[in-house]
């Protein structure tokens, strides 16, 4: 047999795998570097509020902001305390049943919006969404008329009624596109049995709105927890909630950056906390509400 009539020699293969892996590790790692670098941008201000927050007077300068305390105080916290205090519990007075109101009545109009399909339903539903769509900047000068028409008294109250009133849209919007992926099925079987719109949505409906209500009772918490124009206009450093007391915290001819700092960690650790404890069903209900809508 002839060199000329040998098949050719078998091409070098690479173990299975190897080059993958290697590839996907380095894929991995440079994912957790963007990761970590992405973290530590958005703790930056945080470390910032922290560290400032235990400085003494003398301390907490704005020329001294990255520098660790000389010595840690907690009188900060404690003059933000005594400012803060009664601006929180007026604050909690005015969240919740503004995010309870305003998810009850979003619920109602979602199912309505969502199962009952009248003439004109479309038209009802373009026209709530166009709630969320008009700057608050642009009617503050009504609504400030209005509330003193309809004699609703400054403060609190006014807050809680604006913040139903605007929460309505989005409330109607993520209800109706969850209750949109409600299965065929089960409201079938309730109108069989006898059951009318209403009886559907408390014994069917509503016992199975918990992902939902979730979702809108964190969005209206923290919306009306963080909300500043509304308060500038509809209160007062007496009757005001907290983002009002943070301001004239921070203000005033000497600046006090400790008190400042740790009142703002006060003022943002209720939301902060709703999160943590709720964030896994907030997630959980935006998927199950995006199925079909």
């Amino acid at each position: 047999m002839t060199t000329d009539t040998l098949p050719p020699p078998a091409p070098t293969v690479a173990p299975i795998g190897r080059g993958r892996r290697g590839g996907s590790l380095l894929g991995r790692s440079l994912r957790y570097l963007t990761l970590v670098l992405f973290l530590l941008i958005v703790l930056i201000p945080a470390y910032v509020l922290f560290v400032t927050s235990f400085k003494g007077l003398g301390d907490a300068t704005p020329a001294r902001a990255w520098n660790l305390p000389t010595s840690w105080e907690t009188a900060g916290w404690s003059r933000a305390w005594e400012q803060l205090a009664p601006a929180l519990g007026r604050t909690f007075s005015m969240v919740i049943p503004a995010a309870l109101i305003s998810a009850i009545l979003g619920s109602l109009n979602g199912f309505v919006l969502a199962r009952w399909r009248f003439p004109g339903a479309d038209i009802v539903f373009t026209l709530l969404l166009f709630g969320m769509f008009i700057p608050y900047q642009a009617v503050m000068i009504p609504l400030v008329q209005l509330m003193q028409d309809l004699q609703v008294p400054s403060g609190i109250p006014s807050l809680i009624v604006l913040h139903v009133v605007y929460g309505i849209p989005i409330t109607t919007l993520i209800f109706r596109n969850y209750y949109a992926g409600v299965p065929d099925e089960l409201i079938e079987a309730a109108r069989v049995d006898g059951a009318g719109l209403f009886r559907t949505y408390l014994s069917i409906i509503l016992p199975i709105s918990m992902p939902a209500f979730v979702v809108v009772l964190i969005w209206q918490f923290t919306s009306a927890w963080n909300d500043y124009l509304f308060a500038l206009f509809f209160s007062n450093a007496r009757n005001g909630p907290v983002t009002i007391a943070l301001n004239f915290l921070a203000s005033g001819q000497l600046q006090d950056y400790s008190a400042s700092m740790a009142g703002a960690l006060i003022a943002s650790l209720p939301t902060l906390v709703v999160y943590i404890i709720l964030g896994r069903w907030f997630v959980g209900g935006l998927m199950a509400g995006s199925v079909k809508g």
